[in-house]
């Protein structure tokens, strides 16, 4: 298996500076309320994508025309997105509620590096080292004290220079201020203002909406997730997001594997197929999603996986797939594309081991999968009040699996001015034992995973895969 040069590499750090939004163009102070869809993010850790883009200009280019288009460029869309450069305020009490906060000062911390790494190693699909890839996120604040009030910064960017070769733009963002849909508005405006200038035209209703008011508590979910959070304060004394599972990065490492469009239109037939000749319920094909698909297909292999270095796990018990699902086309009132939040709930299918590991486990796999969804359509808070428990459950487990990110988020359309990202990483996942599914770079319809295991789980998963893949030809 090939891995990264163990040769050490440094990542120094030349500037450090705050981006804030330009004067007078958002509100002097701004509190915004979490809803029910917010809360239980608190419980869990920051995301850390990392984009890397190819950029074969000199030092001196990058630091007098790339660096001052970057900050401006961020300073403008900040005007529109100043929830991410506020604060969360867990509450000085037991009676006030955790909530956002933003005044005019506030800014994003922005830190500029140099990166003597191989760019082309860390934008390869083969197993390399995880621990590199943590040198290339920025570091979140873990509080920033407000008199006597402990406040915390949602975002921070650390953009990283591979002289004459590329760059990596790494984020760290603390979901709990909004989903991956809003993420990716975020995103995109910032490219967008970095390509065509600040006096680049956004159509009123492109703009964020950042009235949370427009998200109804109309299940009691708001008062189940408060009475949590009190509890784990109490309890724990936690002030936001969740403490990573302890891994041992020196033995981990990363991959991305792919599926193509053509691969999944076969599992989906053999899928349909089998439910006819088995005389099980018919699935229709517009619920085999490549979605659905390639996470039946992960699930199993991941399942497969650790059997094979853990003989003694139980076939019986039961394993879990979770991944999250959007609400906007679910909830009995309508919430705007452009809503400033997280609109997103938790689910997770549930099967016996010994049926996935099976010889006809990615049916079973996607049969559960779907299952979910169909429910889930119908019935979207059946089971919410457990959201959290039953996704802490998931987090940094071996015996059950969950997803990030979607297809849906097209990132590898974020273009800045110097082309689309080369590769992107999900740098969380090395904690969390998440796989990471996003559309590819490469062809339409495909689609492309991250995953990160220590190695010799890592050889035997990309055997698993690479098989499966090779009897679907």
């Amino acid at each position: 298996m090939e891995t990264m040069s163990t040769t050490p590499f440094t990542v120094k750090a030349l500037e450090q500076c705050k981006i804030k939004s330009p004067p007078n163009t958002v509100p002097n102070t701004s509190i915004l309320p979490l809803t029910f869809f917010d809360l239980p993010w608190l419980f869990f850790s920051p995301t850390q994508p990392l984009f890397f883009y190819e950029l074969p200009h000199s030092p001196s280019h990058f630091t007098t025309t790339i660096v001052p288009k970057l900050k401006k460029s961020l300073s403008f869309t900040l005007q529109h997105y100043y929830p991410y450069a506020g604060r969360f305020v867990p509450s000085s009490d037991l009676i006030t509620k955790p909530h956002i906060t933003y005044t005019d000062d506030m800014s994003v911390e922005f830190t500029i590096s140099e990166s003597n790494g191989d760019f082309k190693q860390f934008c390869s699909n083969h197993p390399r080292d995880a621990k590199d890839f943590h040198l290339l996120v920025p570091k979140l604040a873990s509080s920033i004290s407000s008199s006597e009030v402990k406040e915390f910064p949602l975002l921070a960017i650390q953009v990283t220079l591979f002289p004459n070769v590329g760059i990596c733009i790494g984020l760290a963002c603390h979901t709990v201020v909004a989903d991956g849909r809003t993420f990716h508005n975020f995103m995109k405006t910032w490219a967008s203002h970095c390509t065509f200038g600040s006096a680049s035209a956004f159509p009123t209703n492109s703009l964020p909406l950042c009235d949370r008011s427009v998200i109804v508590n109309e299940k009691g979910l708001e008062e189940v997730f408060l009475e949590e959070w009190t509890k784990r304060r109490l309890e724990k004394n936690i002030a936001i997001g969740r403490e990573a599972n302890l891994v041992d990065l020196s033995s981990m490492v990363r991959a991305t594997f792919s599926m193509s469009i053509t691969q999944m239109e076969k599992m989906k037939l053999l899928i349909i197929n089998y439910c006819k000749e088995k005389n099980k319920p018919r699935l229709e094909p517009v619920r085999l999603t490549s979605y659905v698909l390639i996470c039946a297909f992960v699930w199993v292999c991941l399942v497969k996986t650790h059997q094979s270095v853990n003989e003694k796990a139980n076939h019986e018990d039961p394993t879990y797939f979770g991944f999250i699902a959007g609400g906007m086309t679910r909830l009995d009132y309508p919430v705007q594309q452009t809503y400033l939040g997280n609109c997103v709930g938790f689910y997770r299918a549930s099967e016996r081991r010994e049926e996935l590991l099976g010889e006809n486990g990615i049916v079973v796999a996607a049969i559960a999968i779907v299952s979910v969804v169909k429910k889930l359509d119908a019935l979207y808070f059946d089971g919410a009040d457990k959201w959290i428990l039953d996704w802490e459950v998931l987090h940094g487990s071996e015996q059950h699996v969950h997803a990030v990110w979607s297809p849906k988020l097209k990132f590898y359309e974020l273009d800045f001015g110097w082309g689309r990202p080369k590769k992107i990483e999900e740098v969380s996942i090395d904690h969390t034992r998440a796989v990471s599914v996003i559309h590819s770079r490469e062809f339409e319809g495909e689609i492309e995973i991250g995953l990160a295991l220590p190695k010799s789980k890592m050889d035997v998963f990309s055997s698993l895969f690479t098989q499966g893949l090779s009897a679907l030809l």
